[in-house]
């Protein structure tokens, strides 16, 4: 656990790649082999079942300390964090424990199905021999609400440092279903644990934002676009007679999309594509906010199968016959897709994502203008000879995203953030105007620099007028230009619309809040997006 806990701390105080490479390789050169394997599991997502309710640890520290409730409740919003706020306020160890951190996760799946007292118990025995450090992370295993700043790939550069193997393969040996009990850490890192049942999916090749002009990119013809559709990445993997459809956020998704269901009848076995699911009727991509009403649906009634129709444009083809083709240059691997398509898909809501033809960078951009007309972000742009690599290589995929929509906005309320940002006021709700009102539209924590967010914090420490909880409501004076990617209809908000993917575009400290949009600006630009 002291380990794990030093390891934790680096990582959250250093914003440097190198330093948090460095960090995890050390702590994987030393670690117990069962400590490595459960930490492997936490930064991957494959969280251990939670028996004991967080809520409990509340009401067993006011115990502890005698505070308040009402007490324990204003340390709670100061602070923004449950575990952090029970490991500050209770008192110090009064032993030490060198347990390792499995022991403690094996311990802790015990109290299934325990009383509350054995639970208690537990929990109480824990706080004594463990410092306000390791109280910290004791208390995030039980709550599960792990936030930790370490991206699969720097994970696998980390890992690929510690064990000189490829880093593709060790990036698709920890996606996928695997247990933490019965892995080894040299099964993870030397990917001997690979494909172990027919669902292990791929990692995903990513791309860089296009930060230059294109013509900097070189000749034309070296080059591939294709449309950016907005709507949910996917895996489809058919093997041995089962289908398999996995999320880029390694869910898998396949009950949720019974009309996916049609691949098991098309696609041969040893067959695994990349693609785009989205909402399509009559070959036509609908907006993200269609498909959104299928998302995270355990029963899906008829109506919703007629409004938010599902569909695939297929992007890639992984797997062929059985085989890896990652390593084959993507103009290879595009002709045997055609080919497989030709052959095989005979529906039409699974569609071949189609190549978008130019002989020049101008010729391209003038195409790109139009991406909104199809529901599409923008185009993609990918290499020729290029592999389909873990994760992203720069230079070789780009995507070039039209500008996003905006809005000028004033600040309303503010809330605390967690971790490093506890102290400072990060999350916010901006609205507009309607009439002499105004109607929050969106709220958003990125965008500011941490300086910015210093003088925001500032400012709501200064001029809160009420306080509901942790959120401050504060004078209306602040304004902020708001991107957002999509524009859609929404019964959930008092506005009537939702924005997708808004962000703090810039602090318009030209404007004051007179001068903001209003919700009819909104409303038109919904009516044009329609």
């Amino acid at each position: 656990m002291k380990r794990f806990t030093l390891l934790i701390q680096q990582l959250e105080l250093s914003n440097k790649t190198n330093d948090k490479i460095a960090a995890l390789v050390n702590y994987f050169t030393h670690a117990e082999d069962k400590d490595k394997v459960w930490v492997l599991a936490f930064f991957t997502g494959k969280k251990p079942k939670r028996p004991i309710k967080a809520a409990l640890l509340k009401y067993w520290v006011m115990e502890i300390t005698g505070l308040p409730e009402w007490l324990f409740t204003e340390c709670h919003h100061n602070v923004g964090d449950l575990s952090e706020t029970i490991a500050l306020l209770l008192p110090l160890e009064n032993e030490t424990s060198d347990r390792p951190l499995y022991e403690w996760i094996e311990e802790l799946q015990t109290m299934e199905g325990k009383d509350d007292a054995t639970k208690k118990a537990f929990v109480m025995n824990a706080w004594r021999t463990l410092d306000t450090q390791e109280r910290f992370i004791f208390n995030k295993l039980i709550s599960g609400n792990f936030r930790i700043g370490v991206s699969d790939k720097l994970l696998v550069n980390a890992l690929a440092r510690l064990s000189g193997n490829e880093p593709s393969r060790i990036m698709h040996s920890i996606m996928g279903k695997w247990d933490p009990y019965l892995v080894a850490f040299a099964e993870l890192t030397e990917g001997t644990n690979v494909n172990t049942d027919n669902s292990w999916p791929y990692p995903f090749c990513l791309a860089y934002a296009l930060e230059n002009q294109p013509a900097t990119l070189g000749e034309t013809n070296q080059w591939q676009a294709e449309w950016k559709w907005d709507g949910i990445r996917g895996q489809v993997i058919k093997r041995n007679g089962e289908l398999f459809i996995w999320s880029r956020g390694e869910e898998l998704v396949t009950p949720q999309f019974p009309e996916l269901q049609v691949f098991m009848q098309y696609l041969p076995d040893g067959t695994v594509i990349d693609g785009e699911i989205l909402a399509v009727k009559d070959k036509h991509v609908l907006p993200f906010s269609t498909l959104q009403q299928r998302l995270n649906r355990k029963v899906i009634s008829k109506k919703q199968l007629e409004d938010a129709p599902v569909g695939f444009y297929i992007y890639d083809l992984l797997e062929y016959k059985g085989a890896d083709i990652r390593e084959r240059p993507m103009k290879e691997r595009r002709l045997l897709l055609e080919q497989l398509v030709a052959e095989h898909i005979k529906t039409e809501s699974i569609q071949l994502s189609p190549t978008v033809k130019f002989d020049t960078w101008e010729e391209l951009a003038t195409i790109r203008e139009g991406a909104r007309e199809l529901n599409s972000e923008g185009i993609m742009l990918k290499k020729l000879d290029s592999h389909y690599h873990s994760g992203r290589k720069r230079g070789d995929w780009w995507k070039w995203k039209i500008n996003p929509y905006t809005v000028d906005a004033v600040m309303i309320y503010a809330q605390k953030g967690s971790g490093r940002r506890a102290g400072h006021y990060t999350d916010y709700t901006f609205a507009v105007r309607d009439g002499e009102m105004l109607v929050t539209i969106a709220k958003a924590y990125s965008g500011l620099t941490d300086e910015e967010i210093k003088e925001v914090s500032s400012f709501v420490n200064k001029n809160s007028i009420e306080k509901f909880g942790p959120v401050r409501t504060v004078k209306p004076e602040l304004v902020f230009e708001i991107a957002f990617e999509g524009i859609a209809e929404s019964k959930r908000h008092k506005a009537g619309i939702a924005l997708r993917f808004p962000r703090i575009a810039r602090w318009r400290k030209d404007k004051v809040a007179a001068e903001i949009n209003t919700l009819e600006d909104l409303r038109q630009l919904l009516q044009s997006t329609l």
